[in-house]
């Protein structure tokens, strides 16, 4: 397995990006957001819980321009997509993605993911290895939500309260109160190391779907949902090679979580890079890093070269 180090700069310059023009597949009778920029071999990017297209904006136009499809869906129950009020589970979002390759790719891909993506893209890895050329993971989530055994048992206690809260006549309430985009920008601020990074734009970004009808329901159901497979127990099954990169100031998925990679590297193509004074995003926090590290790991990809 390789680990590299890498230097990060702070900017606080906001470069105007290129508008991402949207388009809608329907799947199982639900409307899906998509896009789709450049071409080449494809790459699928996957967002994590509450975001959206538009936290790949830093993303799919450079990816582009050095040669690749770059596609970018919306999950069902976020973003532009519809948001029923159906139970959700990552088996779900991992069989709109499966279809979704079917339909408009066909070709081995690379799968890029971030927090809840991340998993996404092993268990695409796992369980659909025909579809895969390989993965990039972003900061990537042990599961959709901790299990209990993840958690001491004061912590336990308030997490089911709260769940049990955000489930019943209150939930639209609190629901309320927490999409607000001054509670927005707080949370943002814990796992985003540069504030300049926290802005406007990207509040615009959670904040709009939250507006949607269904959205409180939707978010009620994924807290309540269950976690899933682990890492550990998806990695066994995979072939194909990873790149995972990881912000080291993180305090949602520390970098410790790095180490179940690591436990792979004698039979798993590998390699871990931490970024330093980054957070949980880092594609949307430090693009100006992530963005090459990603196209020279395509590089000695021979299914991923353009």
């Amino acid at each position: 397995m390789q680990i590299q180090t890498v230097q990060t700069q702070t900017t606080s310059a906001q470069p105007t990006l290129p508008l991402i023009e949207k388009q809608i597949w329907h799947w199982r009778g639900y409307q899906i957001q998509y896009a789709v920029q450049g071409e080449g071999k494809p790459l699928v990017l996957i967002h994590g819980f509450g975001a959206s297209i538009g936290h790949w904006r830093k993303n799919i136009p450079v990816l582009a321009a050095a040669g690749y499809r770059v596609f970018a869906i919306d999950l069902l129950g976020f973003g532009g997509s519809a948001k029923p009020a159906i139970d959700y589970h990552v088996e779900l979002w991992r069989d709109l993605l499966k279809d979704f390759w079917a339909e408009h790719i066909q070709a081995p891909t690379v799968y890029v993911g971030n927090s809840v993506g991340g998993l996404l893209c092993l268990m695409l890895l796992a369980d659909y290895p025909e579809t895969a050329a390989g993965g990039v993971l972003l900061n990537p989530a042990g599961g959709l939500n901790h299990r209990p055994e993840e958690l001491n048992l004061p912590l336990r206690l308030v997490m089911g309260g709260f769940n049990r809260l955000v489930r019943s006549s209150l939930g639209t309430l609190v629901f309320n109160q927490i999409r607000q985009k001054a509670r927005l920008r707080n949370t943002l601020y814990q796992v985003y190391c540069n504030r300049d990074a926290v802005t406007d734009e990207l509040i615009d970004l959670l904040y709009e779907p939250s507006c949607d009808e269904g959205a409180q329901k939707v978010f009620a159901a994924v807290l309540s949902a269950p976690p899933g497979p682990t890492p550990i127990e998806l990695l066994p099954r995979i072939q194909a090679p990873l790149l995972v990169l990881w912000g080291e100031a993180d305090p949602w998925t520390p970098i410790a979580g790095a180490k179940v990679y690591q436990q792979f590297a004698d039979r798993l193509d590998v390699q871990l890079i931490p970024i330093p004074a980054t957070g949980h995003c880092p594609h949307d926090e430090n693009p100006e890093v992530v963005n090459p590290l990603i196209l020279d790991w395509l590089k000695t990809q021979p299914h991923s070269q353009t």
